[in-house]
C-alpha cells in the first residue's frame, strides 16, 4: 500500500509508490554510487515528465521586473524557449536533461519527440526574443547566478555532443551562450563576498557549472576569472558551519557544494589539505548532519520539497569528494557511504506525483547518475 505521506494525485499517470519502487534499489541491492547508473526505464520516465513540463506554461513563477503596462506579458511571450516547467531556470535544466538523455540513452523511447520539441524551441526567432529579454536594463540580475550556471551546463552538453542536430542547436543558441558568459565576466569581479546559502543564489554551484563549461569550451578568460574568484572567496576557509545544516528550504549543502567547486580549483594534494581544515572530522562521520539525509513531510509544498533535491546534490558532492581523495584516505570510504545514503533517499522521491518536485527533481537525479567526475 502506498505510504500516506504521498498524495493519491497522479501526474502523467504515475503514482508516487510506483515511481519510488521503480527508482529506488532494494536495501540489500544498494550499489556503490560509482556503479549506479541511469537505466533505460528511469530515463524514459524522466524524459516523459520533462517533455511535458517544458511545454506546460502554467502554473508559472516569473522573475520579472515591470516598468509599465507593456511589460505585462505571458511567460511564453517573454520566454518562447524557456516558458515551461514552472520557472525559467527549471525549464533550462529540463531542456538540459533532455539533451543529456539523447546523448546517453541512444534507444530512448521519446528521442524523436524530444528532437522535434527542442528543434521548435531553439528556433532562431525564439533565441532572439530570449536575448532581447536579457538585454533589458531591468534584466541585469535575471536568474543570477543559478539560471546562468545551468544555462552554461546546457551549452556545454551541446558543445561536447557529436550530433548534427546538436551542433546546429549550439550554433543557434550561441548568442545566448555569449550573453551568459559576458554576465559572469562582468559580475564576478564586482561580487566582493560569496553567497553561502543552500538555494538559488549560492555562488559555488554557479561557478562549478561555469568552470566546467569554460574548460570544456576552452574559454580561457572565463576559467581564469572563476579560479581566481574561487580562491579569493574559499581557499582560506576553515571549520565550515556544517553542523547547522540543513536549513528548511535547502536544495544545496553550502559546505559540500563549496567543496565540490574547490576540488576542481585545487590540485588533489592541496584539496586534501584544504578539506581537512574545512570539514574536520568527516573521517569519523562528523558532523552527523552532513551524513543524515534531509526529511520532507509534505511534497506538495514547493519549498519543503527542496530537501529532496538536497539529498541528490549532496550525493553528487560526496561522490566527487571521494573520487578526488587518494585511495586509502579514510575520508574516501565515508564520503562514498554518505553519497549512497543520500542517493537512495533522493531517488525515492524524484517522482512523487507532485508537480512541485517533479518539474525539477528528475534533472538533479540525471545529473547525479550521468555526470562523470
Amino acid at each position: 500500500m502506498c505510504p500516506t505521506e504521498f498524495s493519491r494525485r497522479r501526474w502523467l499517470g504515475l503514482t508516487a509508490c510506483t515511481a519510488a519502487a521503480m527508482l529506488l534499489p532494494r536495501p540489500a541491492e544498494s550499489a556503490p554510487l560509482a556503479d549506479a547508473a541511469l537505466t533505460p526505464e528511469m530515463a524514459s520516465r524522466f524524459a516523459a515528465v520533462a517533455l511535458k513540463a517544458i511545454q506546460t506554461e502554467y502554473p508559472n513563477k516569473l522573475d520579472h521586473v515591470m516598468t509599465g503596462p507593456a511589460d505585462v506579458q505571458s511567460p511564453r511571450v517573454q520566454h518562447p524557449i524557456f516558458y515551461g516547467s514552472f520557472d525559467w531556470h527549471s525549464s533550462v535544466h529540463g531542456h538540459w536533461m533532455l539533451i543529456r538523455l539523447l546523448r546517453t540513452q541512444p534507444s530512448l523511447t521519446q528521442a524523436d519527440s524530444i528532437r522535434t520539441v527542442l528543434d521548435s524551441h531553439f528556433a532562431p526567432a525564439n533565441v532572439a526574443v530570449e536575448l532581447a529579454y536579457l538585454q533589458r536594463a531591468e534584466s541585469s540580475s535575471f536568474e543570477r547566478p543559478y539560471g546562468w550556471g545551468w544555462y552554461l551546463r546546457l551549452a556545454q552538453d551541446l558543445a561536447e555532443w557529436d550530433d548534427t542536430q546538436g551542433r546546429r542547436w549550439a550554433a543557434q543558441l550561441q548568442p545566448l551562450t555569449d550573453a551568459f558568459v559576458a554576465r559572469f565576466m562582468g559580475f564576478l569581479p564586482k561580487l566582493v563576498y560569496p553567497i553561502r546559502v543552500g538555494t538559488h543564489t549560492n555562488s559555488a554551484l554557479a561557478l562549478t557549472f561555469a568552470l566546467d563549461f569554460a574548460r570544456a569550451t576552452h574559454s580561457a578568460a572565463l576559467e581564469t576569472l572563476i579560479v581566481k574568484r574561487a580562491r579569493d572567496w574559499y581557499a582560506g576557509d576553515d571549520d565550515a558551519a556544517a553542523h547547522l545544516e540543513p536549513s528548511g528550504y535547502d536544495f544545496l549543502s553550502p559546505a559540500l557544494i563549496e567543496a565540490d567547486l574547490m576540488r576542481r580549483v585545487l590540485a588533489p594534494t592541496e584539496f586534501s589539505r584544504w578539506l581537512g581544515r574545512f570539514l574536520r572530522g568527516i573521517e569519523r562521520g562528523r558532523p552527523a548532519t552532513l551524513f543524515r539525509p534531509g526529511k520532507v513531510l509534505d511534497r506538495s509544498d514547493g519549498h519543503l520539497v527542496h530537501l529532496d533535491g538536497l539529498n541528490l546534490s549532496r550525493a553528487w558532492c560526496w561522490r566527487g569528494i571521494a573520487h578526488t581523495l587518494p585511495v586509502g584516505d579514510p575520508r574516501r570510504a565515508i564520503a562514498l557511504k554518505g553519497a549512497v545514503l543520500h542517493r537512495d533517499a533522493g531517488l525515492a522521491a524524484v517522482l512523487s506525483g507532485h508537480y512541485e518536485g517533479e518539474h525539477w527533481l528528475p534533472q538533479f537525479a540525471t545529473y547525479l547518475l550521468t555526470e562523470v567526475n
